[in-house]
């Protein structure tokens, strides 16, 4: 196992349902901020963290039940260490900042890749726009 994933295996491992209710009272705020990324570099981080925001809010509310629970764990930990701006790689050093998030973020999606493609054709996306690239 990569560094990268062992670190996200143990992130996930601290996802517990009172950081859950953090995680999902904040999550609109952060969806916006999400928005707001600028990371040439990192082209398609924003659309990796709302769809991982969006399978975390539907598994939460119940519209999604069929995301396994090391995979919701996983996408909270990875949408939760993205809204951190000091992190491996701060966020503000605007060439890299959002290497380490953007490498956290690939690995969940990499690590669950049949549970949200799954999620993704549920919800009529097409699991290649979400992709896994940087």
């Amino acid at each position: 196992m990569s560094e990268i994933a062992a670190y996200v295996h143990h992130g996930a491992a601290l996802i517990t349902p009172a950081v859950v209710d953090k995680v999902l009272r904040k999550l609109p705020l952060w969806k916006a901020e999400f928005t707001q990324i600028e990371a040439p570099g990192f082209p398609h981080l924003i659309d990796q963290l709302e769809f991982l925001a969006d399978a975390v809010e539907d598994f939460a509310e119940g519209a999604y039940k069929d995301l396994p629970y090391h995979a919701f764990a996983g996408a909270v930990f990875a949408i939760t260490y993205a809204h951190k701006k000091f992190d491996l790689i701060p966020d503000y050093n605007h060439q890299v900042g959002r290497a380490d998030d953007s490498s956290i973020v690939r690995s969940v999606l990499i690590q669950h890749e049949k549970a949200f493609a799954r999620y993704a054709a549920a919800q009529g996306l097409e699991w290649e726009r979400i992709t896994v690239e940087p």
